[in-house]
């Protein structure tokens, strides 16, 4: 294991299919195919179309990754893959794919948790992580707070979405002010131009009471319902829609509980190194306001580029690797694809 163990990682939870190849730190490869497109015209995600989407491209881009990466797969050390949480048809088909690859290989298979694997990612750009990191990730799915004393094996809840999470908002919020699915790049583009100051948002799960029962649990769901109605008040009222102030104000109270809940779980516990993670960690407001909130809060930031945020294989080899060097047994070839699997669960 020259280099470091030689690991394919393949990722399917939702509506990309993503298969990484990484040796050690480095990574080789990252191939992914999306279906997005397909879901647009419904506004969100089918699972039954994302399913399909992923058998069709599973083995082009295994094929792709190999090339790309210069190997075949008789050289690889081991097989990572999704196991959940995410879409239940969709895992399986990653599932199934690592599994024979194991099984057609003789190399051993790690089934991995997706929320760990976003936070892995950060291996191959930036180096090992920090021990412990404070880790927050936010997606379509997922607006969490994690304590990580340990990438491959402790990883320890301290606050989730309690409702909507901030990339679902993202989504609900551009599809009001008449912008395409998927909302985040779309709100993050217009708001651009936008003054965020135009109109004041509530900031979820902030106050006195809240902080105390919630301190770090995220809620977005009161946010985006007050959008909708601000929106619709001008409406009514046959008054044009300022959508690029609307969306930076909307954006401006997401990315400001963040951001303020994240810095603070680092304070009270004395963590030094914060992370970002997932899809919504490429919009520009908030890798900028994280940025200043933590240089004036002396926390080191840590935040994967933009192609590294959104679900891919690469994540997954990258904690697959990590797993290998540590020495972890490998997962049974029964492991299930588990569509509610828990962040504190690394690997089954």
């Amino acid at each position: 294991m020259t280099g470091g163990p030689l690991v394919l990682g393949i990722e399917s939870s939702c509506d990309e299919t993503g298969v990484g190849i990484v040796r050690g730190h480095t990574l080789l490869a990252d191939a992914i195919a999306s279906s997005v497109e397909e879901h647009a015209r419904f506004g969100g995600v089918v699972p039954e179309v994302a399913s399909r989407a992923h058998l069709e491209a599973m083995v082009p881009m295994i094929d792709r990754a190999c090339r790309d990466a210069g190997v075949r797969l008789d050289d690889l050390d081991a097989i990572a893959v999704t196991a959940g949480p995410g879409l239940a048809g969709a895992l399986l088909v990653g599932v199934a794919a690592a599994k024979s690859l194991s099984v057609a290989l003789g190399k051993p298979l790690y089934g991995v948790n997706h929320l760990a694997a976003h936070v892995a990612v950060d291996i191959v750009e930036h180096g090992p992580l920090a021990e412990p990191t404070m880790a927050m990730l936010v997606s379509g799915g997922h607006s969490s707070l994690l304590l990580v004393p340990d990438i491959t094996q402790d990883v320890r809840s301290l606050g989730s979405t309690i409702d909507d999470a901030a990339g679902e908002a993202f989504d609900k919020v551009a599809r009001v002010l008449g912008l395409p699915f998927p909302g985040g790049p779309h709100v993050d583009r217009v708001a651009v131009d936008g003054n965020s100051g135009h109109v004041f948002f509530p900031r979820g799960l902030t106050s006195g009471r809240d902080m105390e029962r919630h301190r770090f649990d995220f809620s977005f769901s009161g946010l985006k319902t007050s959008v909708a109605r601000w929106v619709e008040a001008r409406e009514r009222a046959g008054e044009p829609v300022p959508v690029a102030d609307v969306a930076a104000s909307f954006q401006e109270a997401v990315v400001d509980v963040l951001t303020r809940k994240a810095v603070l779980a680092c304070r009270e516990h004395g963590v030094d190194d914060l992370l970002i993670g997932g899809g919504v960690a490429a919009n520009t407001r908030l890798r900028a306001m994280a940025r200043e909130r933590c240089d004036a809060a002396g926390i080191r930031l840590r935040v994967p580029r933009p192609g590294l945020c959104t679900d891919n294989g690469a994540m997954v080899a990258a904690l697959g690797a990590a797993m290998v060097s540590r020495g972890c047994a490998p997962s049974a070839l029964d492991l299930p694809a588990d569509s509610s699997m828990p962040v504190t669960l690394v690997q089954v």
